[in-house]
């Protein structure tokens, strides 16, 4: 627990590392502190839980057989289904990638935090792969199919970005 004297009324909670931190109102009586601690904590520590639970469900391989056939049968009328879509924790220059003679996708670990809708995407372009092997005029019409794939690029160039690698349009061009 934290008192503050710039604190007048507020109550606030977080992790620090393992550690939950509540943030009071330094002239806060024992009791109050007591109070907000029996509500609070709960409620971060089911947060915590839940996010967990969330992620360890996305990591799996059948979470991407899942998006890819729903995105299959959503955008491309259900023509194209990978033999095998995995996660890689070995590729680190790439979002993903395909091999259109074995059927198989490859997604990079990297993204398992990353915003459903852009991991989506690079499923999504994995799977017109499997269709087009190039990025020719036919392969950028199948990608147009997916609604937010301009949004997920312009992320995906953000965050390598801020990785200090090539973006996801610039992979694309070179690939």
């Amino acid at each position: 627990m934290q008192r503050s004297a710039r604190r007048k009324r507020t109550v606030s909670a977080h992790w620090s590392g393992e550690t939950v931190v509540l943030q009071v109102p330094a002239r806060m009586s024992a009791r109050e502190v007591k109070r907000w601690e029996r509500e609070m904590v709960p409620k971060l520590v089911a947060k915590r839980n839940l996010a967990a639970s969330q992620r360890a469900a996305k990591s799996g391989d059948a979470y991407l057989e899942t998006r890819a056939h729903e995105l299959s049968r959503r955008h491309l009328e259900g023509a194209v289904q990978p033999s095998s879509i995995t996660w890689s924790s070995r590729q680190n220059t790439r979002w993903g990638s395909a091999t259109p003679a074995t059927g198989t996708v490859r997604i990079s670990r990297r993204l398992e935090s990353a915003p459903s809708w852009v991991l989506d995407a690079v499923i999504f372009h994995e799977l017109c792969h499997l269709l087009e092997a190039n990025h020719g005029p036919a392969f950028r019409r199948l990608e147009r199919r997916y609604p937010r794939m301009a949004e997920a690029q312009a992320f995906l160039d953000g965050a390598a970005w801020a990785l200090g690698e090539p973006g996801f349009s610039e992979q694309a061009q070179h690939q």
